[in-house]
């Protein structure tokens, strides 16, 4: 199953389109959504009844799908790109976790630093050649 999507708003993650509605709105017919589910590529959430229920987000990963798969993708190919994408945004977010706080290890070197130097004399001292 691919990796779950980066974080979104809880608007975009609520689960409001029942399975004709959700198919419509992505473009292809419910059994191509059937088919997703069974291939472990979507993950819908459940009514109390057992109906399948899509959000917004949802919505948006199926039109991705659907986007791969008119690339000339199969179906594993799509879930394997899937898998990388998310990959990749998970990596892309540590980075620039690490990259904050290295920035914040070379201030703290820096600031280090400023500390550790002495006040030099600023007056001038006239250099003059001794004759013989």
């Amino acid at each position: 199953m691919a990796e779950p999507l980066p974080a979104r708003s809880v608007a975009s993650t609520r689960a409001l389109y029942v399975i004709s509605v959700a198919a419509e709105l992505a473009g292809c017919h419910p059994q191509t959504l059937r088919i997703y589910e069974r291939k472990g590529l979507v993950v819908p959430s459940r009514s109390d009844g057992g109906g399948r229920r899509y959000s917004d987000a949802d919505i948006e990963f199926l039109r991705r799908i659907l986007e791969l798969t008119s690339m000339g993708l199969n179906l594993a190919g799509v879930k394997r790109v899937l898998e990388l994408e998310a990959e990749v945004a998970t990596l892309e977010s540590q980075l620039a976790v690490l990259r904050v706080a290295a920035d914040e290890a070379v201030k703290d070197a820096h600031r280090e630093h400023r500390r550790d130097l002495v006040p030099l004399s600023q007056e001038v001292t006239l250099y003059q050649r001794r004759r013989r």
